[in-house]
């Protein structure tokens, strides 16, 4: 096709007809059902022409035939067939049917007559076959959306309608197009032989057979966008713990059984073939991983939507643990490529930092124009991850930037022999994105975090003003169009950045563009903390970022004398609300107070996070503006955490429900509590539960040498991020205790006890001491317990090292309990608890964060709740000193304290931060409340058929927490985006 020959292996000579040879009109007949004449209408078969006049090389084939998708690729290759060869082809666009030039394969004319009636007898066969058969799904035809405002000429449009036919069909899913897809990618992408390549190859092969199809569908999608222009939303987050994206995507696309039995038939297994795919390293925690729920869900719900970040060469670090310790290496999860991501190198922005700012005055008015003129500049490059909706064919984008040097390499430099310096600037340039959160205990740490964040938000802005200036002449209709969410503080930089591009790049003034400024933000506040908002010095900002320093003086200027003038503020409580913070070692910018005050919208997590922040942290601005404040509760996308990552559960669900709708309607799991109480159920639920045990307890004997995992055990699961706010302290000095206490019974004793595994997981950040020896304890505690024969498999204790995505999905469906035992009022939400809870893990937690809510859905009852209460922990914080410790807490404390663990000395900081009074996040006060619900989560394990319908009931109540629904209220209460679903008829 266009120039390109098509060479066949049939034999030469005349048209090799494939239906018997040569002359076979009665088999055509037959096939067809006997000769039809006439032409599109009524007829299936349409008009095929032959002419020999119109061209002196080449013989021309008209077929005039109602356009169907597939139609030019097929009758291409029927040509091939036929050893015939197509030197070009010219589409008249869906329904004007298409022209063949040919030629035999020594490049001659078809002048015989029986020659070119078989050729019409194949293709009126072949066309009868294409028509009658099943239907091939039609792509959009993306370009006539854009003909309608273009005036084109006729080679123009026979040129799209051209490239249209080409690609005029989705790719097919079934076995054998899967199979070929995957081998081509073997062959083509890879440049491996077909015949020998190992489980790495193939998942990379898989993964590209995948990738088209994503590629497909994410074109059409951005096109429909494009073309209806719709209110778009932008997500900007500097994480997002996206996971493994293969069976991720294949469960989206509806695809899972296909590339099985395509795999299968190649000789690999699915199982095997997607482990081999790296978790992506581009978030740490909760933050990141919410953000990456919320793309599904957007995806899923069809807005037109983009999320934004950074693409960390090598992630946080990936986490080795090595005699107890925490030990921090480079995450190399690029090392062998990622098969998923779209460089686009013409897709690129310079990001501007250090220099001065210049005040220059244009036009009679005297107009100041500010210019920055920086002292160093990078460029971001963009690399697009296509994010799939669940059997919907919309394909939102994730659009990460990697940061590179203006000038790559320095030759005058390596040529006098400076070879360090050649590839200086490269260096900068690249560490911006190199590291998640770079440890900023140090002063350069600190640039390079704020560097990070401007950097982000920089290349995002110029991104969005620039595709909003593609469709529009002005910026009227900017709020209209825009809404751009802000993931906790980290992107609150992109407020003084876009007021800048609007200001110093498009020459809007002040009130125009902070009118437009504060219509389009609205911010997510991830903490109740006050010293965990960001803060960074003045210094340091005007250093960095000498034009946003400017704007956000501006910015604190005028709002304070909003508040004197408008609200009669004064003295202490204006200082209180200023973004500018005076200390005592200098003046700080407070990022929560600047992202509040420009945006229109502030919104906390949970029910309990979202009043604690208008009591505390953000009083004062809520007692002003109640009105911007808004409670959007977390949710998780059940798709990946139950549908995907448990599907014998998510099976079992489909069966009880006699429907798979709860897959996008999770209210439906509701539907369970019916069946809480049926033997029969309970025992499939109970199989289930098994089988995910089974699963998990392979992957801790692997981590564990081999060593057996007890499964008639308690499976108890911490996995998150290592803070003494999140208390793994509390459940490690638990342990120490019911180690303690079996080391004292005697046999028959013994034999009552309930056989624990616990198992926690998570990182320390790198500059976190108190963390990492947190960690060392949890180690020197599980080699002291998994070691002593006295204990046998009474108890086991597990340090799950890098903890990520991948290892969740195995342990969240395999645990028995999980503990979200925070101190009440300092976690936000959690998001862990609503997945643990929709896999049927009863937890054992405090009334913080989602927890409150997850009570009042599943039922106080399904729970194992202890602890104070939010409202008395200051009071508590308060009385300390004078707290009755209990004896189980300084027994606890006394063993390690002593040595009974090792590491006497190394862990007496750890003693310290919970004894004489410095116990702040009041583990002594809620350590006797702890034992107790552990008390009764033994007790109630006993009686299996009541600890399966509390599981079922667990379940049947998380339909909430599902991120459809946190993202549906994002977009009617706060962003107004409306979704936006494939209407392939309008196009």
């Amino acid at each position: 096709v266009g120039g390109a020959r098509r060479r066949s292996a049939a034999p030469t000579g005349t048209i090799g007809f494939p239906l018997g040879g040569r002359g076979s009109t009665v088999a055509a007949r037959v096939a067809l059902g006997g000769e039809k004449k006439g032409g599109k209408e009524g007829g299936t078969e349409g008009n095929i022409a032959v002419d020999n006049a119109a061209s002196d090389a080449f013989t021309v084939v008209t077929v005039d035939v109602l356009d169907k998708p597939g139609l030019l690729t097929v009758l291409s290759s029927s040509f091939h067939d036929m050893n015939l060869l197509v030197d070009k082809v010219e589409s008249r666009g869906p329904g004007g049917g298409i022209t063949f030039w040919v030629t035999d394969d020594k490049g001659q004319k078809i002048v015989d007559a029986e020659d070119a009636e078989n050729m019409k007898q194949y293709l009126s066969i072949v066309l009868h076959k294409l028509v009658t058969g099943a239907s091939t799904k039609a792509r959009p035809f993306a370009l006539r959306m854009f003909d309608e405002r273009e005036d084109l000429s006729e080679t123009t449009e026979k040129n799209r309608d051209l490239l249209y036919s080409l690609l005029d069909s989705y790719l097919k899913n079934d076995v054998l197009s899967v199979q070929q897809s995957i081998v081509h990618h073997v062959e083509f992408t890879l440049a491996r032989s077909r015949y020998k390549f190992d489980n790495r190859e193939a998942f990379f092969a898989a993964a590209h057979s995948l990738r088209d199809r994503l590629i497909e569908r994410w074109n059409d999608t951005q096109a429909w966008i494009r073309y209806k222009d719709p209110k778009r939303v932008y997500y900007l987050s500097m994480e997002f713990l996206m996971g493994r994206t293969f069976l991720n995507a294949l469960h989206n696309l509806g695809v899972v059984v296909p590339y099985k039995e395509a795999l299968n038939g190649l000789g690999y297994e699915l199982e095997k073939v997607q482990q081999a795919e790296r978790d992506a390293a581009l978030g740490n925690g909760g933050l990141g991983r919410l953000a990456s729920c919320f793309l599904d869900s957007m995806a899923t719900l069809n807005l037109p939507a983009w999320g934004y970040g950074i693409r960390y060469e090598y992630g946080m670090f990936r986490q080795v643990v090595s005699d107890g310790f925490q030990k921090e290496q480079p995450d190399y999860w690029l090392t062998f490529g990622y098969p998923w991501e779209i460089e686009r190198p013409h897709v690129a922005y310079p990001v501007k930092f250090y220099g001065h700012v210049s005040v220059h005055e244009e036009g009679n008015e005297g107009r100041q124009n500010f210019v920055w003129n920086a002292g160093e500049e990078v460029t971001a490059v963009a690399y697009d991850n296509p994010i799939p909706g669940f059997k919907t064919p919309s394909t939102i984008n994730l659009r990460l930037w990697a940061a590179k040097p203006c000038q790559e390499f320095n030759l005058e430099a390596f040529n006098t022999g400076d070879y360090v310096s050649s590839i200086i600037e490269k260096q900068k340039a690249e560490t911006i994105t190199s590291v998640l959160y770079p440890d900023d205990k140090t002063f350069e740490g600190k640039e390079l975090r704020l560097k990070q964040q401007h950097f982000m938000v920089s290349a995002t802005l110029q991104d969005i003003v620039r595709r909003y200036k593609e469709q529009h002449d002005s910026f009227d209709a900017f709020p209209e169009k825009v809404a751009m969410q802000l993931n906790d503080t980290h992107p609150t930089l992109g407020i003084p950045e876009l007021m800048r591009i609007l200001m110093d790049e498009n020459h809007l003034g002040w009130t125009k563009s902070w009118e437009i400024t504060t219509k389009v933000f609205s911010f997510t506040n991830h903490t109740v903390l006050p010293e965990a908002l960001e803060q960074w010095p003045v210094s340091l900002v005007e250093k960095l970022l000498p034009r946003h320093m400017q704007i956000i003086y501006d910015i604190n200027w005028r709002f304070l004398k909003e508040l004197q003038t408008s609200y009669g503020i004064e003295g202490e409580r204006l200082g209180r609300m200023s973004i500018i913070l005076e200390t005592e070692y200098g003046k700080m910018v407070r990022m929560a107070y600047l992202a509040l005050v420009a945006s229109h919208t502030v919104n906390g997590v949970a029910a309990i996070h979202s009043n604690l922040i208008k009591e505390t942290i953000f009083k004062d601005f809520f007692d002003i503006f109640p009105e911007k404040f808004q409670n959007k509760t977390n949710g998780v996308t059940q798709r990946r955490w139950l549908a995907q990552c448990n599907p014998p559960l998510a099976s079992l669900i489909t069966e009880t429900l006699g429907t798979e709708a709860w897959v996008t309607h999770l209210d439906l799991l509701q539907g369970l509590r019916e069946h809480a109480e049926d033997e029969a159920f309970q025992q499939k639920w109970s199989e289930v539960k098994k089988k995910a045990k089974t699963k998990l307890a392979l992957m801790l004997q692997d981590l564990n040498g081999g060593a057996e995992v007890n499964m008639d055990a308690i499976f108890d699961v911490q996995v998150k991020r290592i803070h003494e706010y999140k208390r793994q302290l509390m459940n490690i000095l638990g342990v120490v205790l019911r180690y303690d206490r079996i080391k004292t019974m005697s046999p028959e004793e013994r034999k009552k006890v309930v056989p624990r595994v616990v198992v926690i997981g998570g990182k320390a950040a790198p500059g976190y001491d108190l963390a990492k020896r947190i960690i060392k304890l949890i180690s020197a505690v599980a080699e002291k317990v998994n070691n002593d024969p006295e204990v046998g498999d009474l108890l086991k204790v597990f340090f799950v090292p890098d903890y990520n995505v991948s290892l969740a999905e195995v342990l969240i469906p395999g645990s028995d309990i999980n503990q979200q035992i925070s101190t009440a009022g300092t976690e936000a939400s959690g998001t862990s608890n609503m997945k643990f809870a929709m896999n049927g893990s009863l937890i054992v937690g405090t009334m913080d964060g989602a927890n409150v809510e997850i009570c009042e859905e599943i039922g106080r009852d399904n729970m194992f709740v202890f602890g104070v209460e939010a409202q008395d922990v200051p009071r508590l914080r308060e009385e300390r000193e004078g707290l009755d410790i209990s004896a189980e807490f300084s027994r606890a404390i006394h063993l390690v304290q002593c040595g009974e663990f090792g590491w006497a000395d190394y862990f007496q900081p750890v003693v310290d931060s919970v004894t004489g009074g410095r116990d702040y996040y009041l583990l002594a006060n809620d350590f006797q409340s702890y034992l107790e619900a552990h008390a009764k989560v033994d007790a109630e394990w006993q009686n299996q058929r009541e600890w399966t319908r509390k599981s079922i009931l667990s379940t049947a109540g998380s339909g909430k927490f599902s991120s459809d629904r946190t993202i549906s209220e994002y977009a009617e209460e706060i962003w107004d985006v409306k979704p936006l679903p494939p209407n392939e008829d309008s196009l």
